[in-house]
């Protein structure tokens, strides 16, 4: 739980396209009903319980992805869904992928969204986002996590919505709409 805050204002890259992590939500495992992993290990979920680092993607809603940055011990099940990213890098390729999208900011401002624009897919499950040269990596460029971020509850869930597991950069544009 203490590495949600921190992750924001890391980049995300895929290739040429990099966003600046700005929204995030702490899932906590078996101690979370909201949790993938709350009824236990499945094939699903299995990256949940690998080791820290690496991206655990799932398909939602029958039509979206998102994704996750494992953050627990091996065998625990905890990870961090990353809500919102602030386009940096490949725009235009971001652009290509959500041509619906109106604003720059509307890019990436929900965990779908930025799936899409960033184009992770199932395919991606697994990896070590710490990895030299991996497909998806978490990378820091110096841009400090906020000292004070914003905080409130989880947002698009119906078990546990209370708990205030959910972190941001104050001030972003990009941050999901409604929840700035």
């Amino acid at each position: 739980m203490a590495v949600a805050p921190r992750l924001l204002n890391l980049l995300l890259v895929r290739g040429s396209r990099v966003g600046r992590i700005v929204e995030v939500e702490a899932y906590r495992g078996s101690a979370d009903p909201a949790s993938h992993a709350f009824g236990g290990r499945s094939r699903r979920n299995a990256t949940m319980f690998g080791p820290a680092g690496h991206l655990y993607v799932y398909f939602t809603y029958g039509m979206h992805w998102c994704a996750n940055v494992v953050c627990g011990e091996v065998g625990v099940g905890e990870a961090v869904l990353v809500r919102a990213l602030a386009p940096v890098a490949g725009v235009g390729e971001m652009w290509s992928a959500r041509p619906a999208a109106r604003q720059e900011r509307d890019l990436c401002s929900g965990p779908a969204k930025l799936c899409q624009a960033m184009g992770i897919d199932g395919a991606h499950d697994g990896l070590d986002l710490l990895a030299a040269g991996g497909a998806v990596q978490l990378l820091d460029d110096g841009t400090p996590a906020p000292r004070h971020p914003g905080n409130g509850p989880r947002v698009g869930i119906s078990k546990a919505a209370d708990r205030p597991w959910r972190w941001w950069v104050p001030g972003s544009a990009h941050v999901s709409p409604g929840r700035r």
